[in-house]
């Protein structure tokens, strides 16, 4: 099992360990409802160390990325960031992925820990025919990165601390390469996947002992608590983003998951599967991702069955948890198209019985 440059506090602090994408990581330290309170209310530091980072450079690195990613990476500046999706070329998902323009010729593409291989052995194929070399201009770094996210609404004042220049005020999605915590040219990107507001901290893994000690040192006053992969992803679920592996994959198609957003079928954009999304969204889809929300007491989870009123199979449950700040089951699903509009009655089918819930907007959680 691999381990992260914080592995040792994790363990030190007595949070509960297993294994998550090769890595040792902490799923939980006070307990899920805890941590997710405190994120929601305060502020909490996750290790993602385990995240895939992959550079793409040169001048054929813009083409490429058009090419290999759905979303519009032409529409980037320096300092920005994009959320995106790599289609496979038989319309699944091969991963979603977050895609930082450092400037015209340098990009940085953050990918999920389960799919570093898969994702960088699929960027290397397709970058081929760009003439983009593996070492050179495609250089996989996951190895050698450390990453923190700090979420919470205390975030960002507690972040300034650490840092000489003003950064409070970054706007949602973009970066800046500064200072933190004496170490220069950290990527500090006000990014995360809690909807809470926050940023993410990208150093060398020699510099990540001297980030935690100015976190937590900077984080006294603030109240900062560590936060594990559980409450990680009630805090995504009760905002309606997708998770690689439940909500996605490689059998799901971006139209499908809801995700026509960041599938951009603009004039010179020839992307993987183009043509097949194109019919999709003209078409429509015989299944959908939807949220629901649960009318009767009971707590959906990944695989259970969904069903229409009268029993018949509709779906199945993508991801699922009681939401810790609306004390309700709440969950995500594919279900038949017909069942797909907000206000649907549907079931949940839990130990064999069918258990009423209803079809809702994402996300849970209202600003």
């Amino acid at each position: 099992m691999k381990i992260t440059p914080f592995t040792k506090y994790h363990i030190a602090a007595g949070a509960k360990m297993a294994e998550f994408a090769g890595y040792n990581m902490p799923i939980e330290f006070t307990g899920i409802n805890a941590e997710h309170a405190a994120v929601r209310n305060g502020v909490g530091v996750f290790d993602v160390s385990h995240m895939g980072e992959i550079w793409v450079k040169g001048p054929q690195a813009l083409p490429f990325l058009q090419h290999i990613t759905t979303n519009n990476v032409a529409a980037l500046y320096d300092g920005k960031v994009q959320y995106s999706t790599l289609p496979n070329g038989r319309g699944g998902i091969v991963d979603d992925i977050l895609v930082y323009r450092i400037d015209e010729v340098t990009y940085l593409l953050v990918v999920n820990a389960a799919n570093i291989d898969k994702d960088w052995a699929h960027i290397c194929q397709e970058g081929k025919a760009f003439g983009l070399t593996p070492g050179k201009e495609l250089y996989n770094a996951s190895d050698e990165i450390a990453q923190l996210a700090i979420q919470g609404p205390l975030a960002m004042k507690l972040v300034q601390k650490m840092c000489p220049e003003p950064i409070e005020g970054l706007e949602y999605y973009t970066f800046v390469k500064t200072e933190v915590a004496g170490i220069p040219n950290a990527i500090l990107s006000a990014t995360g996947y809690t909807g809470a507001g926050g940023c993410e901290i990208y150093v060398a893994n020699e510099d990540a002992d001297k980030l935690w000690e100015a976190l937590w040192k900077a984080g006294k006053e603030f109240g900062l608590q560590n936060i594990g992969l559980g409450a990680r992803d009630t805090l995504r679920l009760e905002m309606g983003f997708c998770l690689y592996g439940n909500d996605i994959d490689d059998t799901t198609s971006p139209i499908e998951a809801g995700l026509g957003w960041v599938t951009k079928m603009i004039d010179g954009k020839d992307f993987i599967d183009r043509a097949y999304m194109e019919r999709q969204k003209a078409e429509g889809v015989q299944r959908k991702l939807i949220a629901f929300e649960m009318i009767e007491r009971g707590i959906p989870r990944h695989g259970y069955k969904l069903a229409d009123l009268e029993g018949n199979e509709i779906g199945v449950v993508t991801s699922g948890t009681m939401s810790p700040t609306l004390k309700v089951g709440i969950g995500m699903g594919y279900v038949k198209t017909a069942f797909a509009k907000p206000d649907t009655e549907i079931a949940v089918i839990i130990r064999e019985k069918p258990v009423r819930a209803k079809v809702v907007k994402a996300p849970f959680i209202k600003k």
